[in-house]
């Protein structure tokens, strides 16, 4: 802890407790949950009509677009957040697992199904080079150390200190993590179609597989464990169910309403500003663009100016182009995941990372929902959204007004030439995000989908800290800070705040109910899934 953080004023045991938490994505509101379980009176807002920040949902002509994040992986640290208010996650939605995981999918016809079924792993990689067999063995056996010291030690540890880096320096070196996820997949694989396989999951987190640290290869871990799982009704059904689990536990959420600015005096918060308002908090804590906080929220306070062009000179992640389309067919030959590689693999990262212009080729994620749940379409039809890692427009300033409805077309087109026939003779309904929508939707810095960049010297205490080093009482949760990006991450950090914020207000964290479900079967009730949150 710095000596200016130690001095800075901080709420103390017995004094009032309120709290607002700025942005209702995942991290916000696992944040909200957990402090107004803990007895904080926690007001929620959020600047959209609807809450899910990037996992927002759009509805058209009976069809359910998922914004955002598709995936769902660790169950057990959503099962945490019900179990701190003293719920169950199975009384409000319901997770559905999806097998496989992943199709990986290339130009030439051949594809990979990633599931959690040793001996058809084994099958598939064995058809591509019998040595790598024992190769992925070895992987996974360094993925789940990887996974036991980066995840469930320090996952959701807050790094407040230099001193915290270094107690854990041991570990990363010996895990070997100045090595990026490619560069450590291939000491134990050689195939390329297989490394591929193995290091394509940093971007699902808005890291370059060629510069990302192997310590993020503990998603493999995490995935073979816990499984991937998808909410019935769609990710927004899942964002739903935390609504209705803040709003059971009294607290506050308030939509449409963005924050102007987040007051000071001195080096204390005391509240936020929206519209004309002032509401008055013990506690700020921001699920916002950590740019964005600093820089605008912040811009009536020394530190926030500051730091905001501190961040703003880091290195950040890609960003998206998304489609959203429904067609009047169910495509149900294809998995719900695919992984559509290009031509090129590193040649195309390297391009969305560091060239100033969108590369002619590119590689897609697809999502087809309807194949696990037809209830996101129409009768008979199906619901589905594709994305392309592209430049944030700090590296390449596209003019997407022009670019989307081209880009969006040539995607569309590739898609029905290799995996969805008749794809635009179907279309019902289309319509496309890109990088300005990242940035004037979302206040993302350069339309970065992810925030800062997730390498080894912008992780864990060189991450921006989740209680500020200056306003004590200013805390920060989601993407921007540790541990990172992806819905784990986001969760993990809004267990790390919550912990600082209890400790610091001498509050015991609460005890989960009796009765509580073990987390190793989530979803498996017939609980009906919340069709609405709760009302602002």
């Amino acid at each position: 802890m710095t000596a200016a953080a130690a001095a800075s004023p901080r709420p103390t045991a017995g004094s009032p407790r309120t709290a607002v938490v700025i942005g209702a994505g995942f991290g916000g509101l696992a944040l909200a949950c957990r402090l107004q379980a803990a007895g904080i009176r926690t007001t929620l807002l959020e600047k959209r009509d609807k809450p899910g920040g990037r996992a927002y949902v759009y509805e058209d002509q009976g069809f359910v677009f998922d914004a955002g994040p598709t995936v769902i992986t660790d169950p057990a640290c959503l099962e945490e957040v019900f179990a701190a208010g003293g719920r169950r996650m199975a009384d409000y939605v319901t997770l559905l697992p999806v097998t496989p995981f992943y199709r990986l999918a290339w130009e030439d016809g051949s594809h990979f199904d990633y599931l959690d079924d040793q001996e058809a792993l084994d099958r598939q990689i064995a058809a591509r080079n019998p040595d790598d067999v024992a190769g992925y063995r070895r992987f996974l056996a360094y993925s789940e150390a990887v996974f036991e010291e980066g995840y469930v030690k320090l996952g959701a540890v807050p790094f407040q200190s230099f001193a915290d880096m270094v107690r854990v320096a041991p570990q990363l070196a010996r895990l070997e993590a100045w090595r990026s996820v490619y560069g450590m997949v291939s000491r134990f694989i050689k195939d390329e179609h297989l490394r591929q396989v193995f290091s394509f999951h940093s971007l699902l987190v808005g890291g370059n597989p060629f510069a990302t640290s192997s310590i993020y290869t503990l998603i493999h871990a995490l995935e073979r464990r816990g499984g991937v799982w998808f909410a019935k009704g769609g990710t927004g059904a899942l964002i739903a169910g935390l609504c209705h689990l803040f709003a059971d536990l009294g607290g506050t959420l308030r939509l449409g309403t963005p924050v102007e600015a987040i007051l000071t005096e001195g080096d204390r918060v005391t509240g936020v500003a929206v519209g004309g308002e002032t509401i008055p908090a013990d506690l700020v804590a921001s699920n916002g663009d950590v740019v964005h906080t600093y820089g605008r929220l912040l811009s009536g306070h020394p530190r926030g100016p500051a730091q905001a062009k501190a961040l703003a000179a880091k290195r950040h992640s890609m960003s998206l182009f998304v489609v959203y389309f429904g067609l009047k067919r169910n495509h149900t030959q294809l998995a719900h995941h695919t992984v559509c590689f290009g031509p090129r693999y590193k040649g195309l990262i390297d391009e969305i990372f560091k060239r100033d212009s969108l590369a002619e080729d590119f590689s897609l994620y697809l999502h087809a929902p309807s194949v696990t749940d037809p209830t996101l379409a129409p009768a008979g039809a199906g619901s589905y959204y594709v994305l392309a890692p592209v430049p944030h427009l700090g590296n390449a300033p596209i003019d997407w007004e022009a670019e989307g409805p081209r880009y969006r077309n040539r995607i569309l087109a590739y898609l029905e030439e290799r995996y969805m026939p008749g794809l635009r003779d179907d279309l019902v309904t289309v319509r496309h995000f890109t990088p300005f929508d990242f940035r004037d939707e979302l206040n993302a810095h350069v339309g970065s989908a992810f925030s800062l960049e997730p390498i080894l010297t912008q992780s864990a205490w060189f991450r921006p800290h989740n209680r500020d080093d200056r306003i004590g009482n200013l805390y920060i949760v989601g993407a921007g800070t540790h541990p990172g990006a992806g819905v784990p991450g986001v969760v993990g950090s809004a267990k790390a705040t919550a912990g600082l914020i209890l400790a610091d207000l001498g509050i015991t964290a609460p005890t989960p109910r009796p009765g509580t479900p073990d987390t190793a079967a989530p979803g498996r009730s017939a609980a009906a899934v919340p069709e609405t949150g709760p009302a602002a």
